[in-house]
């Protein structure tokens, strides 16, 4: 889902901020910066992952089993979306280094004014009947969730997404039977005006993209964004290590479910479902929220489950491909240039696949309209990017968040320079117009 091309002045950031300029008010020249054509792969990826998972079958109708497309991207890609904001905003908050004093203030607002823009969208395409999820107005609360997080290191963030993982489930748990549902698939404006507490409870903890449990993704990213992401050994760590976590957390869960006893458990916890029913929970997730009866549930880890399995899981799967994309960029960068150029203005691509999917037309040709949508939203970004730079509603989230941190740090009047919200590393331009 998200994410976001030219400021008034200064280059475009991964996160569609500006990176400042030289004087104080930020009026200068822009600084240098080498695009991470790896990073913007992923994000690619988890678009085109969110695109197949929406539009094509997710079980097949003769034999009843999940889809490729459904066990290889649901849960993952949006995880991976998740991930990746937080890369983004550690590279808008200072990259290795968290800023401090007022350019860390104008950072949080800037970022306090990205999750309300990317929120809008949501709630205004909340007006429609959308045929899925839209995960647009959980990516604003996320954001705000996440400024008081800026200033953490590497250490301290993972600390804090472990926490959330093994927490937050928990008190979803609990919520469902205590809060309000899922009483608005995608809420509007208008429900948030008459129902803000029902809305509210959905968007932390009973909705489909619960923000709360999804902030160990969000923090793990941002972690992630704290190292250097430019060296070989880190992009090394993160595919293996990555890789191990989804591994072992994957293994555990089977294990506990299938071998020590823990679907047993489930059945009898759960006494009004039949096998049936337990299994297909077990594939394809709860509707959106599992069944209360007992805790041997959160033992899962299947898509959009939000246990600590599924997302220790996924916080695995996220930073694994992450350093893949990483790695694969030192050697097939220009290959990797059609999917980065999606991956580069996903807020625009990500609002136009929910447009496509409104009419419900893809259910008469399902690959067709998946692979249409494919090769349609990477021409468009190719060809724009290459006459315009970002994306249009890229640009609506830069400019706007370029304003507020200009407004910031002119109301300090101590000469500071206004933040270099980056989302890039630190080198020579490797792009004409770096973004999002």
């Amino acid at each position: 889902m998200s994410a976001e091309r030219t400021p008034p002045s200064g280059a475009v950031t991964a996160t569609g901020v500006p990176t400042g300029g030289t004087g104080a008010d930020g009026a200068g020249a822009p600084r240098p910066a080498r695009r991470l054509i790896g990073v913007d792969a992923a994000r690619g990826l988890a678009l085109f992952g969110m695109v197949a998972v929406h539009t094509l079958p997710s079980w097949d109708e003769q034999t009843g089993d999940a889809t490729l497309s459904w066990t290889l991207f649901a849960g993952h890609s949006a995880a991976l979306f998740a991930t990746l904001a937080g890369v983004s905003l550690a590279f808008a908050s200072g990259g290795r280094t968290p800023r401090t004093g007022r350019r860390m203030t104008a950072s949080r607002w800037a970022l306090a004014g990205r999750a309300g823009t990317i929120a809008l969208v949501g709630f205004l395409l909340g007006f429609l009947e959308l045929p899925v999820s839209n995960i647009l107005i959980y990516y604003g609360v996320l954001f705000l969730l996440a400024i008081p997080f800026l200033r953490l290191r590497t250490r301290s963030l993972l600390l804090c997404a472990a926490l959330f993982a093994l927490v937050a489930p928990f008190l979803m748990q609990w919520s469902v039977d205590v809060l309000p549902g899922l009483e608005y698939e995608n809420p509007s404006l208008l429900d948030v005006v008459l129902d803000p507490g029902t809305v509210l409870s959905q968007l932390l903890l009973t909705g489909v993209y619960p923000a709360l449990p999804w902030m160990a993704f969000l923090l793990a990213g941002l972690a992630v964004g704290r190292t250097d992401l430019t060296s070989r050994r880190v992009q090394t760590l993160l595919a293996t290590i990555g890789a191990a976590v989804a591994l072992l957390v994957w293994s555990a869960s089977v294990l506990a479910v299938q071998v020590l006893g823990g679907y047993e458990a489930i059945a009898a916890g759960t006494p009004w479902m039949d096998e049936a029913q337990i299994d297909e929970v077990m594939v394809f997730g709860g509707d959106p929220t599992l069944p209360t009866d007992t805790l041997w549930w959160l033992l899962v880890s299947t898509p959009h489950t939000n246990t600590p399995f599924f997302l220790l899981l996924n916080v695995g799967v996220a930073l694994s491909v992450l350093g893949v994309c990483l790695l694969l960029e030192r050697v097939a960068g220009r290959i990797l240039a059609p999917l980065a150029a999606a991956g580069a203005m996903t807020f625009t691509l990500y609002t136009a696949h929910l447009l496509v999917l409104w009419p419900e037309y893809y259910d008469l040709a399902p690959a067709a309209w998946t692979v249409g949508q494919l090769v349609l939203f990477t021409a468009f970004a190719l060809l724009w990017r290459r006459a315009r730079g970002q994306g249009p509603l890229e640009v609506v989230v830069t400019r706007s968040t370029w304003a507020i941190s200009r407004r910031v740090l002119a109301r300090g009047a101590d000469g500071t320079q206004p933040p270099v919200l980056s989302g890039t590393a630190p080198g020579p331009d490797r792009t004409r117009d770096p973004t999002t």
